[in-house]
């Protein structure tokens, strides 16, 4: 149902994405973890036809975003971190004015039962303006859906929302999952995408360092020490060399001509970033992944 393969995306001289492949079935559910910076809400944007990728190849139920954009946008809901919501209309408002533009017939039954299942039947007619950020998140997601879509892309659905309206969120995903719906979403929280997907895949500097089915993956031994060490791991060598390259220019300055300092091989770089990952990484492991 979603397919990419070999994905780039460069603004400018800086790549987001580096070659990222990546394929969801029909019905599954996939939740795509990473830090800030990763490459996440480009992927979702690129596929969900807003911008385009510099090279690779991607597919949405077999259908070219470069050539059948109109087609794919009917059959995908979208959700960015910005609500697309009027403020000046009521929620109820809000979802015909949506349901008009997905050209649903009889909406009135949707809308209700859309509104009751992410616990706003009682403000289905209060200005959006007036509701909490939380509120507004669970009206988009009642957007997002509103047309029944096959593919629905999520990008940090969970933002805003208290435990009560997440594990609505959850149980509305699965049920749609269970009607067939494919869902790949964003998170950086840990617990909601164990939550709310059959798969977990972690992109750090935009590419895939982690690919596995949520009945194989154990949350301590194995997403956090893998999230860590290609995090983490990738600030300490950082820091690493920060530290080299001002030894350096001490010694500069001083007259020094230390070249050697900077014409360290590769290999004694690479085994000092392990050793201090590995020295480091016990204590910093937990912290690092509550950050992001």
């Amino acid at each position: 149902m979603i397919e990419a393969r070999n994905v780039t995306k460069a603004f400018g001289h800086r790549a987001t994405l580096a070659g990222v492949s990546l394929s969801v079935t029909a019905g599954e559910s996939v939740a795509l973890v990473g830090p800030n910076g990763a490459g996440k809400t480009t992927l979702l944007r690129i596929m969900a036809t807003l911008t385009c990728p510099t090279s690779g190849l991607v597919r949405i139920a077999g259908l070219d975003p470069a050539r059948n954009g109109s087609d794919i946008r009917r059959q995908i809901g979208f959700l960015s971190h910005r609500t697309l919501l009027y403020e000046d209309l009521t929620a109820e408002q809000n979802l015909r004015f949506y349901a008009r533009m997905y050209d649903l017939a009889d909406d009135s039954a949707r809308i209700t039962d859309l509104l009751e299942q992410v616990g706003l039947i009682k403000r289905r007619h209060d200005l959006v303006r007036t509701f909490s950020r939380g509120m507004q998140q669970r009206l988009a997601v009642a957007r997002a859906v509103l047309h029944r879509p096959r593919v629905l892309l999520l990008d940090e659905p969970y933002t805003g929302l208290d435990p009560g309206a997440a594990q609505v969120l959850s149980d509305l995903l699965t049920r749609l999952v269970a009607e067939g719906c494919t869902v790949l979403l964003t998170t950086h929280d840990l617990g909601h995408a164990l939550a709310a997907s059959q798969r977990i895949v972690i992109l750090v500097r935009g590419g895939v360092v982690y690919d596995a089915p949520r009945a194989e993956v154990d949350p301590d031994a194995d997403v956090q020490r893998i999230f860590y060490f290609h995090v983490a791991s990738a600030w300490v060598g950082f820091f690493a060399f920060f530290v080299t390259f001002l030894a350096s220019i001490g010694y500069l300055a001083r007259g020094e001509r230390r070249w050697d300092i900077l014409a360290l091989s590769s290999a004694e770089i690479g085994l000092t970033f392990i050793t201090m990952t590995v020295i480091t990484g016990s204590l910093w492991a937990r912290p690092v992944w509550g950050t992001y």
